[in-house]
This record gives C-alpha cells, sequence and structure tokens, in this order.
C-alpha cells in the first residue's frame, strides 16, 4: 500500500500572522510540513531562521515558494534569475525538494523571453524541482489583461515541473481536474483551496467554492501522485485565531479524506 499524501501548510495561509506563526500552527494542528512563502516578513527570506523553527517545531520544510509577487518584488533584490538561484539555495540547506515559481509578468521581457529554457537550467544546475505555477488572466469588469508570458498556464508550456492551485484555476476559470490530466507526471506540486469563480484570487477553504476540489484530489491521488499537497488558504478575514484555526483545521480535515487513495 503507497505512502499517504503529505498534506502541509504555507506560512502564507496564517498571513497577516508570521512565518513563526505558520510553523507554530502547523505544527500544533497536525500537519506533515511547511511550505515557506518567502515574502515581506523578513523571517521568511532568512534560511538560518527557516532551518530553526523547522527544528524548534520538528516540521519539514517541503517546499519554498520564490517571492514572486508583486509586493515582493524587492525581496532578494530585483534580478528575478537571482531570486530563484536563492531559493534553490534555502531549499538545499533546508531540505526541500521543490521550489514554486510564478510565470513572468509580460513586462519583464527579457526574464520572460528565456524563462522555459532557463527553469530547465535551473533544474539541471540545482538538482531541485522547480514546480511552474498556474497563475490567471486579470480581469477587471469586462476587460480581460494577459499579465504573464510565456502564459498563465504551464501545463501550456514545455516545462518539466508543474504546480497546480486550485484558487487561479477558479479565478481562470479553467478546469482543474483536465489540468491535471494533461499535466500527467509533470504535476510535481499542489497548492489546495477553493474559489467561487471570482475576478479576485480567493484562497478560500477546499470545499467552501465552486472548484471539484473532492474529484480533483482523488484523481490526484489515484493517478499515484508522489509530490506535496500544501494548504494555501485565506484567512485575513478571520474574527480571531480561533476562527483561523478552524479553518485550518477544516482544510487539512478536507483535504485528508479526500487524497487518500
Amino acid at each position: 500500500m503507497p505512502d499517504p499524501i503529505r498534506v502541509s501548510l504555507s506560512t502564507s495561509s496564517v498571513y497577516p500572522g508570521s512565518t513563526a506563526s505558520g510553523f507554530e500552527a502547523a505544527a500544533r494542528l497536525g500537519y506533515d510540513g511547511v511550505e515557506v512563502m518567502v515574502g515581506i516578513d523578513d523571517v521568511s527570506a532568512d534560511i538560518i531562521a527557516i532551518k530553526a523553527l523547522s527544528a524548534f517545531h520538528e516540521m519539514p520544510v517541503v517546499s519554498i515558494h520564490a517571492p514572486c509577487l508583486l509586493v515582493t518584488q524587492r525581496v532578494w533584490g530585483s534580478d528575478p534569475w537571482e531570486k530563484l538561484h536563492r531559493s534553490a539555495e534555502m531549499a538545499h540547506e533546508v531540505g526541500a525538494q521543490v521550489v514554486v515559481v510564478h510565470p513572468p509578468f509580460r513586462w519583464q521581457r527579457d526574464y520572460a523571453r528565456t524563462f522555459v529554457d532557463g527553469i530547465a537550467q535551473l533544474e539541471d544546475r540545482h538538482g531541485i524541482t522547480f514546480a511552474v505555477e498556474n497563475m490567471y488572466p486579470w480581469r477587471t469588469g469586462k476587460r480581460e489583461f494577459q499579465a504573464y508570458a510565456p502564459g498563465w498556464d504551464p501545463v501550456d508550456d514545455d516545462y518539466a515541473h508543474v504546480t497546480l492551485d486550485l484558487s487561479h484555476s477558479s479565478t481562470a476559470g479553467s478546469d482543474p481536474v483536465e489540468m491535471a490530466r494533461e499535466a500527467g507526471d509533470r504535476l510535481a506540486h499542489v497548492h489546495i483551496a477553493d474559489g467561487s469563480g471570482s475576478a479576485k484570487d480567493e484562497h478560500l477553504v477546499p470545499g467552501r467554492g465552486t472548484q471539484p476540489c473532492q474529484e480533483f484530489l482523488e484523481v490526484v491521488a489515484a493517478s499515484g501522485f508522489d509530490g506535496e499537497i500544501v494548504v494555501e488558504i485565506n484567512t485575513r478575514k478571520a474574527k480571531d485565531q480561533a476562527e483561523r484555526e478552524v479553518d485550518l483545521l477544516e482544510a487539512l480535515a478536507f483535504t485528508r479524506l479526500h487524497a487518500s487513495v
């Protein structure tokens, strides 16, 4: 019988709480590991601090999310390739096997032009899986803007490894089950969340939106998936810590139930 799929927690799921509080919550609530979202919290970009948190809470770091967001454009400098090299360095140091990376923004023309080949070269150089994450078109009213290059859907491009995020598939209006099937063994990493189809990237608790989260997890589990499933939800609207923990526990229970073979 195959080992159960691990379910880990993204430190972004406790925002505006700190990276340290993400480790604490993951350990106390029974998650299997942590994905570190490298961001504006200084601790998240500090390898020594992350190793200390992992050891103290006895929580393995399963993946590093490179600083790809608009708000993290200055984290680890402004060179996007340097950010990925440093993400790989952190992954090696903390024992993670995966770096999650977004496609470039369209205005990062030089970066975007060589991105597909560059990701392959990074994997060869560092021996780390760089799993490119699905994003979505930006929409304002009836207008749609293609913000990512070479595109927001990594399944369509020649990446060896991809991450599928179900909040992003909701915003894009795409079918994550079909995306998983099309990706096949290139699917290396999952961000489990939900969405209602809004133009906003909602990151709801799985089961509270309209995405086929249950079917997706069942299909992934039945496929022999041996990557990581990471809960990445938005708990910013929780009125207190107790309500945040209810969301984190519900997301964990839902994922474990439906990702079991």
